[in-house]
């Protein structure tokens, strides 16, 4: 039941993890210059929560407003600086405040999602693990457990999270969301550099979604899983 791209691109079978998982209104009588003040306050407080200037952000909200926004709609203000800069000394500064913000984040979201498995494990010890089937055509057992990535084209998120698995050299399943064409799963792994000889060897598989991130993604983007001793479980989002 697999299905193979021609250039050598594999294809989980998707039916066997489906199938073994059970501001106020403004009041118009303020005047225009509180108004504005509060609106420039408001402008300020955003490009303070990113580490940028009151400069920056206003190049992010113009360039947003042009081809990159078109291109990369909702992109965070440091990847869209950062991407669209010519000049090598600011866009080091603003990969290093990516990456200072994106450690934070991560932070956050692992410490509230410790205490979430916490909670699961208080409240309904039997429903923590995403059980996908342990016997899930393609998935491999081994000591560190195989991953799932869930991930969408045109997501900083996502791409980060890639990369860190890519770098880690895990054994890693790739969900890819709203791609249903294999020539755009073999486009998608071409311009994310995916080694193909990982492919080839199944230490990296390339699948259509077919839904199943509404099942286990909870409405995040991105979502990992790792494989344990229970079947799946979330790892982070």
């Amino acid at each position: 039941m697999k299905k193979i791209l021609t250039a050598g691109l594999i294809l989980l079978p998707l039916w066997a993890l489906a199938s073994a998982a059970q501001t106020p209104a403004v009041n118009s009588r303020v005047a225009p210059l509180q108004e504005n003040t509060s609106s420039e306050l408001s402008t300020q407080q955003q490009a303070q929560q990113w580490g940028l200037s009151d400069s920056d952000w206003s190049r992010y909200q113009m360039l947003m407003k042009g081809d990159r926004g078109i291109m990369s709609p909702g992109l965070d203000p440091l990847t869209a600086l950062g991407v669209e800069t010519d000049n090598s000394t600011e866009r080091r500064r603003l990969a290093e405040l990516w990456v200072k913000h994106e450690y934070q984040r991560t932070e956050k979201e692992l410490a509230f999602q410790r205490d979430v498995n916490a909670a699961w494990l208080r409240l309904y010890p039997e429903t923590l693990a995403v059980n996908m089937g342990a016997n899930a055509a393609g998935i491999a057992h081994d000591t560190q457990g195989r991953l799932a990535l869930f991930l969408k084209e045109n997501c900083s998120r996502c791409d980060a999270r890639l990369a860190a698995v890519l770098a880690d050299n895990r054994a890693v399943d790739l969900y890819l969301v709203g791609i249903d064409s294999d020539d755009g799963l073999r486009a998608w792994a071409v311009k994310h550099n995916i080694p193909v000889e990982k492919v080839r060897s199944r230490q990296i598989t390339l699948n259509h979604d077919n839904g199943l991130w509404f099942r286990y993604g909870m409405g995040q983007m991105p979502v990992l899983l790792q494989q344990g001793a229970n079947g799946w479980q979330i790892a982070a989002y």
